[in-house]
């Protein structure tokens, strides 16, 4: 079944992607919660007036998504980690960390999927990621993973 998604959905597609799907899983699950709609002629057409909204919308925000990144410039966050002598962390830092980092210690609420680390952090030390906060904001966090 074609199904019009309405939201980012993992291991399914991103938004305002046409995919196919079980029609018991588009029936039962993502048309009921207003995840996705039927991929009919109808929808079809309504789709290219969704973007251009959603990219109204963006637009707006952009100065928004600007002052976030202008704000993290030069700064670098503190995440506590559990540590071995070795300097190797149990577990590892994850997008949820620091996003939860970004809240208590700027303020700042970020959507953990919008934090892409570009490596596994399992040791102290000094790392960066990216913020997709917005297609046109190139926004990089440094952050240090300090022993508690």
């Amino acid at each position: 079944m074609d199904i019009i998604l309405l939201e980012d959905i993992e291991k399914v597609g991103d938004k305002h992607e046409i995919v196919s799907v079980k029609p018991g899983y588009a029936r039962n699950f993502l048309i009921p919660k207003g995840m996705a709609m039927v991929a009919n002629s109808i929808n079809r057409k309504k789709l290219d007036d969704i973007k251009q909204k959603e990219a109204e919308e963006l637009a707006a925000r952009l100065s928004e998504f600007q002052a976030v990144a202008n704000r993290l410039k030069g700064e670098v966050l503190k995440i506590g980690a559990k540590a071995g002598t070795s300097g190797k962390i149990f577990g590892s830092v994850t997008n949820v960390q620091i996003a939860a980092a970004l809240k208590d210690q700027f303020d700042i609420e970020v959507d953990r999927r919008k934090v892409v680390l570009p490596e596994d952090v399992k040791e102290l030390g000094n790392y960066a990621a990216r913020l997709n906060l917005h297609p046109d904001v190139e926004c990089i966090v440094n952050f240090e993973v300090v022993e508690e």
